[in-house]
């Protein structure tokens, strides 16, 4: 149906997708470039558009810091970057894979695969900061002596809060006085989440600046960033803005 000025009242729809154009925008690339086809396996949305490079940049992050832990002596320590890469690369997994989702049977689809992975990346990060403060603890460790410990406790406290927001919303939405409050606390969870990895990804990086890391992994600084760099090129250019309220 037209208006008087032959307008098209409707929103315009990408005629492969079936599904208005704005819900299928990336903020780079044409309409429907990283959006989840009808039919498709969602585990195709892991490498939809630019996913393949973040994908690759994990994949090559987490090959580095395990080929350099189990190629030098194995101590309880080794255990903390060996269980914080995994979940690097098992929470990229939860973000991509929910990306691409815009109708309402994929999306509740993707929640749930998302909460899923989000939970195991959870259980690996809480490993590694369990192990690497029992090892404080018992060496008499000193806290907050480098800005790798600094951003570590940031990012931990900023995950436990972004996870149990994240929870609530989805299990229990009479939290936030309904349904329909948990929805329009939507948006800030992803932005949150999407600053939340920006930070997880300087942490990351920040931690070859560490002594165990100059001493024993020898992970190169420009290394790290270059796969943090490919992350952010994998992962920001999906973004669909309209589902962050713009």
């Amino acid at each position: 149906m037209a208006s008087a000025t032959g307008i098209p009242q409707h929103t315009p729809t990408d005629p492969d997708l079936e599904a208005p154009v704005g819900d299928t925008e990336p903020l780079l690339g044409r309409p429907g470039d990283a959006s989840q086809r009808d039919e498709a396996p969602i585990l195709k949305n892991l490498i939809l558009g630019t996913g393949g490079i973040a994908e690759a940049a994990a994949l090559l992050l987490v090959a580095s810091v395990w080929a350099s832990v189990f190629l030098s002596p194995l101590i309880l320590f080794s255990v903390h970057p060996l269980a914080q890469s995994f979940g690097v690369l098992v929470l990229l997994q939860s973000i991509l894979v929910l990306q691409p989702t815009h109708t309402g049977a994929q999306k509740q689809v993707g929640q749930k695969v998302h909460a899923g992975l989000n939970l195991l990346a959870f259980a690996s990060f809480v490993v590694g900061v369990v192990v690497i403060e029992y090892n404080k603890i018992k060496n008499n460790g000193a806290h907050f002596h480098s800005v790798h410990g600094y951003l570590g406790v940031i990012t931990s406290i900023w995950i436990l809060v972004q996870y149990l927001v994240g929870f609530t919303m989805f299990a229990v939405p009479a939290v936030y006085g309904g349904e329909a409050n948990a929805k329009k606390i939507w948006k800030y969870h992803r932005i949150s989440g999407y600053v939340l990895f920006l930070l997880m990804l300087a942490t990351v990086t920040s931690a070859v600046k560490t002594e165990y890391n100059e001493n024993v992994l020898r992970l190169k600084l420009w290394a790290m960033i270059v796969i943090s760099v490919l992350m952010v090129v994998g992962v920001y250019p999906r973004i669909k803005k309209q589902k962050l309220g713009f």
